[in-house]
């Protein structure tokens, strides 16, 4: 196994234990499909609980550092420019829809730059990380972006709003889950990810991970946390599949 960081270590066992959470109510959610109430506060519940967990997981030996949460929102503690990123679980309506696509995404942010990403998906056990001069590895096997040229054979990911209008310009996959499309263009699924208005929270982790993995990706700095307009690919089609997104 590669030699990993303090700080990334402490985010696969975080991440170990509060997958446990995940993986229990998600086989709770096939009764609840069929009961009146509905699954949603069910799964409203499992997100917080899972928020929880990572948060005291990581306050454990990291006792100063800050963070920037989906459900909580800022957490200021004594390093103010030290923060955890977390989305407890990004690709909630597929939770909900008991559609096993959804992930953990971790990231640690160092005086504004994200220096490493963890994105584990607990259904197939599947992680993904990545830190800044180290490499990203899925499953602890290095990785690579892919190395396709040809934008015809490409695959890309986005939301809702890019594939009603880039389709057909590209090939494209609505997965609902923002962390995993990142992570999969990291590993050579995906070819590229493009999405606008998007939280750090979904893509911290990504943006790492595809960075050490050899992608290319839009500097995210000078946007605001809740409206990020992202593009990553391969380094062999960024430039041509900006071209394709000139009206995006």
């Amino acid at each position: 196994m590669n030699s990993i960081s303090p700080n990334l270590n402490l985010m696969i066992k975080a991440c170990e234990k509060a997958s446990k959470v995940i993986i229990r109510d998600f086989g709770e959610l096939e009764k609840l499909q069929v009961s009146k109430k509905g699954p949603k506060d069910f799964v409203t519940k499992t997100d917080k609980r899972v928020e929880k967990i990572l948060i005291e997981e990581l306050t454990k030996s990291k006792k100063n550092y800050s963070f920037i949460t989906e459900e909580t929102g800022k957490i200021t503690n004594k390093n103010e420019n030290i923060f955890w990123v977390i989305d407890p679980i990004d690709g909630t309506t597929n939770f909900l829809h008991g559609i096993p696509h959804f992930a953990i995404s971790v990231a640690l942010q160092i005086e504004g730059e994200i220096t490493t990403g963890l994105i584990f998906d607990p259904i197939k056990n599947e992680i993904f990380y990545g830190e800044k001069n180290s490499g990203s590895y899925f499953n602890n096997n290095r990785i690579r972006v892919s190395n396709k040229s040809n934008m015809e054979e490409c695959l890309f990911a986005s939301n809702n709003e890019g594939v009603k209008s880039i389709y057909p310009k590209l090939n494209l996959r609505n997965t609902g889950c923002a962390a995993l499309d990142l992570a999969y263009v990291g590993c050579g699924r995906f070819d590229g990810y493009f999405h606008n208005k998007i939280n750090l929270w979904d893509i911290a982790a990504g943006k790492i991970i595809i960075e050490e993995a050899g992608g290319k990706i839009n500097n995210i700095d000078n946007f605001h946390i809740n409206r990020i307009d992202i593009r990553a690919s391969n380094p062999n089609i960024y430039e041509k599949m900006l071209k394709k997104l000139d009206n995006f």
